[in-house]
């Protein structure tokens, strides 16, 4: 697919992320840009193609645009912007007495998410996705790499849908309306993986993170998990037993955050102790 040229002077910068930065139009409410950071080719065009199919499926997502390119060589997406939205990391950071609220919202979007059904032939297995990253990841041993390549395979297989994810920084929303964003890693299986980022995210991360991507005391992130855990898996479970069945989960993002710091994460791979 060719991409479009655009003039990124047409754009206001509006934040970023490890990967790229994102950006406003400047005479257009309606156009956001994702912009990848100079390098990047075929990332925006497999994300791009991958959001078509997301957003096809019905789940609640801004409508992708065109696979754009600037003058300076850099690649992008353009999306339909959802103009006034609010993330829920940052509505509880800014009203955290309605971090109750916010948690059951946003518990309700992910159970809704996982329920949804799909083709197993058009998306990647999460399974999949770990086993690559166990194979290429540097820093474990190989009797470690089988143990946590047994707990993948023994976990059971879901075909429904998985943000991949599953920040509580990526979803948002505006007046009634919601959303998710930033699904370049959808994909489909057990919830228990993609569950699994909103515990690490709010509980395991350490205060300089926590307040650094959403913008709250740890603090408060404990007390979103701790309203949303109920919401998710039912009033009638002791928050200490969900929290022991989804803490090797947790400790699975491991294999991520190695990839990106390249290097050993001690404080998350303890997630992991009844694994390995």
């Amino acid at each position: 697919m060719d991409a479009i040229k655009i003039s990124l002077s047409d754009y206001i910068l509006s934040g970023g992320g490890a990967n790229g930065e994102s950006f406003d139009h400047r005479s257009d409410p309606s156009v956001m840009l994702k912009l990848y950071f100079p390098g990047k080719i075929q990332q925006p065009l497999d994300e791009m193609m991958l959001a078509r199919k997301v957003y096809d499926l019905g789940i609640p997502t801004p409508e992708p645009g065109e696979y754009v390119v600037t003058e300076d060589g850099r690649y992008g997406i353009r999306f339909k912007r959802i103009v006034g939205k609010k993330s829920y990391s940052r509505a509880t950071a800014d009203e955290p007495g309605k971090v109750g609220q916010f948690a059951a919202e946003f518990a309700q979007m992910c159970r809704h998410l996982h329920s949804i059904k799909v083709d197993p032939g058009s998306f990647e297995n999460v399974k999949a996705r770990y086993y690559r990253l166990l194979e290429e990841n540097p820093f474990f041993g190989q009797e470690q790499k089988d143990r946590i390549g047994r707990f993948i395979a023994d976990t059971p297989d879901e075909p429904t849908a998985i943000h991949g994810d599953l920040q509580f920084s990526n979803a948002i929303f505006v007046g009634d309306k919601r959303y998710f964003i930033d699904l370049g890693d959808f994909c489909y299986g057990n919830h228990l993986f993609d569950v699994a980022m909103v515990y690490l995210c709010c509980c395991l991360s350490d205060e300089p993170f926590i307040m650094e991507t959403f913008h709250m005391p740890k603090s408060l992130s404990i007390r979103f998990w701790q309203e949303f855990a109920p919401c998710y898996f039912g009033s009638d479970r002791p928050l200490k037993d969900i929290e022991e069945q989804i803490l090797p989960y947790a400790g699975l993002k491991t294999l991520i955050i190695e990839r990106d710091t390249r290097r050993p994460m001690p404080e998350f791979r303890e997630a992991l102790r009844s694994v390995l």
